[in-house]
């Protein structure tokens, strides 16, 4: 039987690279979530029209994301993992600065931790139920534990999201939840910040971000990507409401060079 794993924001960066890997490397299907569809996705589509199921949903948008998870449970009657990818960077600003509203952060939390609660209980009662044990994977950030100025939101965000990871694992013995840090790597959001990071961010800041991109020491998405995909249908009882690196040795087992 395969895997059946939800990825949301699934069309591009680190989703589209573990829904990938999850259908070519590791036949498992995908229903993958995204607030638009990309050529990539439909790509892939065209390649697995039986495994990858698309939903065109805003994660913040409750009944979608609701209806999404129950037609995946019609359709293939069991979920095994979710992956919680969806997020956004914006608003940058200083937490004092005027031109970044209560609305701006709001907004914000609505994507990167209150939809996180919603896609949780949409599929907890799946997860629990999975034969092959129910599994989540927190896609998570450095900047949960870091104080990187200007990302006030998105610092608050990820931290949040570690710490309902924590919780929830303690609530939800049956199945197994972990927050993982995927490290620099060169996606969207990435470009957004090189693009909108400067005056909002610390200069030094935002040139070791830049020199990064340009030295090309950024991470390519497949290698997180990798454990993430390994992790949502893998994941062992003693990782679970754990805050861990893809590049640590906690996730060594994980990593597409040790499987």
């Amino acid at each position: 039987m395969s895997a059946v794993i939800v990825v949301t924001g699934a069309s591009k960066g680190i989703g589209l690279a573990v829904t990938r890997l999850l259908l070519d490397n590791f036949h498992s299907v995908v229903v993958a979530l995204s607030r638009t569809r990309s050529p990539e996705l439909d790509e892939l589509h065209a390649s697995y029209p039986k495994t990858l199921m698309i939903h065109e949903c805003n994660v913040t948008d409750t009944p979608a994301l609701d209806h999404a998870i129950s037609i995946a449970e019609k359709t293939f009657h069991h979920i095994d993992g979710l992956v919680l990818n969806a997020g956004v960077l914006h608003p940058l600003g200083s937490v004092a600065s005027t031109t970044v509203s209560m609305d701006d952060w709001k907004a914000h939390f609505d994507v990167n931790f209150f939809s996180l609660i919603t896609a949780l209980r949409a599929t907890l009662p799946a997860l629990r139920e999975s034969d092959l044990g129910g599994r989540v994977v927190f896609v998570s950030s450095g900047s949960a534990t870091n104080n990187t100025a200007g990302w006030g939101p998105y610092n608050a965000g990820k931290a949040a999201m570690n710490s309902l990871c924590r919780t929830i694992a303690e609530e939800e013995p049956n199945v197994t939840f972990v927050a993982l840090r995927p490290g620099r790597v060169d996606t969207p959001m990435q470009e957004v910040l090189r693009k909108d990071g400067v005056g909002s961010m610390k200069n030094d800041v935002y040139e070791e971000f830049v020199k990064a991109y340009t030295d090309g020491k950024l991470n390519k998405p497949e290698g997180p990507g990798h454990v993430i995909a390994s992790l949502a249908l893998n994941a062992t009882k003693d990782l679970s409401g754990q805050f861990v690196s893809w590049d640590s040795e906690p996730c060594k087992a994980y990593r597409k060079e040790e499987i």
